[in-house]
């Protein structure tokens, strides 16, 4: 298992990083900057990087760093790994992107202050995570100041060892299924889980053949705790996904899907951006569980993606959420699934 952690943090995406013709103002035109991206950072945390070498040929104005991938503004909040799995089906590399300094597309994309906005939404998902799998946040909240730091430069950095020092206070521990409570019961252990569903009409039988994601509102962004109980058997990653997404696969839903946030402080700590994200961002909206609209038997997954990993199915679950979750202790899953186009008819 910490093997398979050691390849997720050292894990990264080459990026070839253009600036925005609009923001070119010598010639000739600057080269792309070409960056090796960490899978477990965050675009904006890049600005150290990319800021000096377009600095010359920027315009006068305030810098507020966004990205682009074919013209669809990308989401700072999600891991620059998860944004690479959901929106190149066919991985592309090195990936090229669209930096910009001016223009900031406020509505479509939450404000982003640089490296405080960033770090205090990762805090946030932590709490969050501490909330599903603890019931409370208290383990995140009670951090120290100095703890809290370690904590997110170890991220910054890409040190596992460090980070492994500092989590391990927080007492969120790995999942498993064979704990036993005061009565000799089985317990289930509680998984956070963001789900990227991406839902296509058109079929295709190899990934370069995948149609393009070119707006958010074709992708469910859905946080959907995971109960999972041993029931004598290996809990799978396709019995993960049955229970995750019943809306493909014919069955009933056995999580809970009401948020799992805490009332009161906590909660109002725990920014509703970071708990869901509607694909509505321009009216305004956000919400914490964002339904899938298709509902039917006809639906047919036809790519499962985690850490840039295509895993079989009968995977065990408990080993896909230790060796894979990001830092904040979510698993971030992929989903493209192609459901029958409705308005055909």
């Amino acid at each position: 298992m910490m093997e398979a952690q050691k390849y997720v943090w050292e894990g990264a995406i080459p990026l070839q990083i253009h600036l925005h013709e609009s923001e070119i103002t010598s010639l000739p035109p600057p080269s792309p900057a070409l960056i090796l991206a960490p899978r477990i950072g965050y675009l904006p945390l890049l600005l150290p990087l990319i800021k000096p070498y377009f600095s010359s040929t920027l315009p006068p104005g305030q810098d507020t760093i966004w990205f682009d991938y074919k013209g669809l503004p990308l989401k700072w909040y999600i891991p620059t790994g998860v944004l690479f799995d959901l929106l190149c089906a066919q991985p592309e590399r090195p990936w090229n992107l669209t930096v910009h300094f001016r223009g900031y597309p406020s509505n479509l994309l939450i404000p982003c202050e640089g490296e405080e906005s960033v770090k205090w939404s990762f805090i946030n998902s932590l709490k969050e995570a501490d909330y599903i799998i603890n019931g409370n946040c208290k383990n995140v909240m009670h951090m120290s100041q100095s703890d809290q730091v370690e904590l997110w430069r170890s991220v910054m950095d890409g040190n596992l060892e460090k980070y492994m020092r500092a989590s391990s206070k927080l007492k969120l521990g790995t999942v498993t299924t064979d704990e036993v409570d005061m009565v000799g019961q089985v317990k289930a252990g509680k998984v956070p889980v963001r789900l990227y569903v991406w839902s296509v009409n058109e079929d295709f039988e190899d990934l370069e053949d995948a149609p393009e994601v070119d707006n958010w509102d074709q992708i469910s962004y859905i946080n959907r705790p995971l109960e999972i109980h041993k029931e004598g058997k290996h809990f799978t990653l396709h019995d993960a996904l049955k229970n995750l997404l019943p809306e493909f696969f014919g069955g009933k839903s056995l999580i809970n899907d009401e948020p799992c946030i805490e009332e009161g402080e906590d909660a109002q700590k725990v920014s509703s951006e970071d708990v869901g994200s509607s694909t509505g961002a321009e009216e305004g909206k956000e919400i914490f569980n964002q339904p899938v609209e298709s509902c039917c038997n006809d639906a047919e997954i036809k790519l499962v993606r985690i850490q840039g990993i295509e895993p079989k199915m009968e995977i065990p679950f408990s080993w896909v959420v230790n060796s894979l979750k990001n830092p904040e202790h979510f698993l971030h899953i992929c989903v493209c699934v192609k459901v029958p186009n409705v308005n055909a008819a």
